[in-house]
C-alpha cells in the first residue's frame, strides 16, 4: 500500500528536525512540495536546504505544484466557509499528486512526504485534508505523522520563558479570536495567524509580549517588554519586514499580571 508521511520539521532552523524526522526523510521516495509563489520562495528553498542535509545518499524525487490560493476575508461568518473551499481545493491537488506519483506495484514509489512547518497538528491543514482524501475512496494510504518543533516551542525558547506558570493554564489562539477578546479563565495567551496585530486592542491593560518573527531563521527577529513600550517597535519592525520579504510568519506570548 502507499504510505504518506506528514513530517513537522520545525519553525525555520534546518537542525531542529528530530531523530525520527531524520530517519522518517531516509525513507521516502517522493517529497511533495507545494509552491507558494515566488514571494516566499524561501520556503521552498528551506526544504531543500533540509533534504540535502538530512538524506544520506538515498534516491528521491521531487514533485512541486502550486498551493491553491486562499480567501482572505475580512468577515467573521464567510470565515469558516472560504477555510472549507481552500482545504477542499487542497485535498483535489493532494489526492491527484497521490494518484499520479505514487503506485503500488512492484518497482513503483510507494512513499510520499508532505513537509509541514511546525508541527502537522498545531494550525496547519495537511492532516485534515488526508483525512478528507480518505474519505472519497479514490486513493488508499497509511500515513504517518512525525511530530515538529512548533514556532510556539521555539519563540518560548528563544525567549527564555515559560509558556505556563506555575498551576495556571496557557491558551494558543488566533490573531482573529483576540481581537473578540482576552480568553476568559487564562493570563498567558499565545498568538499565531495575526495579520492585523491584535494585540494593539490591549495596550491600556499593558500585559508582557514576547514576539517573534521568522523565528529560527537568519531573518529571525525578536522583541519583549510591556506592550505599551514596545507595541509601535513591532509594528515598524513587523511593517519593515513584509516590505522587504513580501511575507511574515511571525507568534508571540502576551501576559498579563
Amino acid at each position: 500500500m502507499r504510505k504518506i508521511y506528514v513530517i513537522g520539521i520545525g519553525a525555520g532552523d534546518p537542525d531542529q528536525l528530530t531523530v525520527q524526522a531524520v530517519k522518517a526523510l531516509n525513507h521516502v521516495d517522493v517529497f511533495f512540495l507545494l509552491d507558494k509563489g515566488e514571494e516566499k520562495s524561501d520556503l521552498i528553498a528551506l526544504r531543500h536546504e533540509i533534504l540535502r542535509r538530512h538524506i544520506d545518499g538515498r534516491a528521491y524525487r521531487l514533485v512541486e505544484a502550486r498551493d491553491p490560493e486562499r480567501d482572505r476575508v475580512a468577515d467573521s461568518a464567510a470565515y469558516p466557509g472560504a477555510v472549507d473551499d481552500w482545504r477542499s481545493r487542497r485535498a483535489a491537488l493532494y489526492e491527484r499528486m497521490i494518484i499520479d506519483e505514487l503506485g503500488e506495484g512492484p518497482g513503483e514509489d510507494r512513499t510520499g512526504a508532505f513537509l509541514v512547518w511546525g508541527d502537522p497538528a498545531l494550525y496547519d491543514s495537511t492532516l485534515a485534508v488526508l483525512e478528507a482524501i480518505l474519505e472519497r475512496g479514490r486513493v488508499r494510504f497509511d500515513h504517518e505523522v512525525i511530530p515538529g518543533i512548533s514556532s510556539v516551542s521555539a519563540l518560548a525558547a528563544r525567549h527564555r520563558v515559560g509558556l505556563n506558570r506555575v498551576g495556571r493554564p496557557v491558551q494558543i489562539t488566533t490573531g482573529r479570536r483576540l481581537a473578540e477578546g482576552w480568553p476568559d479563565g487564562v493570563d498567558d495567551v499565545v498568538v499565531m495567524l495575526d495579520a492585523h496585530q491584535s494585540f494593539r486592542h490591549y495596550l491600556a491593560a499593558d500585559p508582557v509580549i514576547h514576539w517573534g518573527a521568522y523565528v529560527g531563521t537568519e531573518d529571525e527577529i525578536l522583541v519583549s517588554g510591556r506592550l505599551s513600550e514596545v507595541a509601535g517597535r513591532i509594528e515598524e519592525l513587523r511593517s519593515a519586514a513584509r516590505t522587504r520579504k513580501g511575507w511574515i510568519m511571525d507568534t508571540y506570548l502576551l501576559r498579563r499580571d
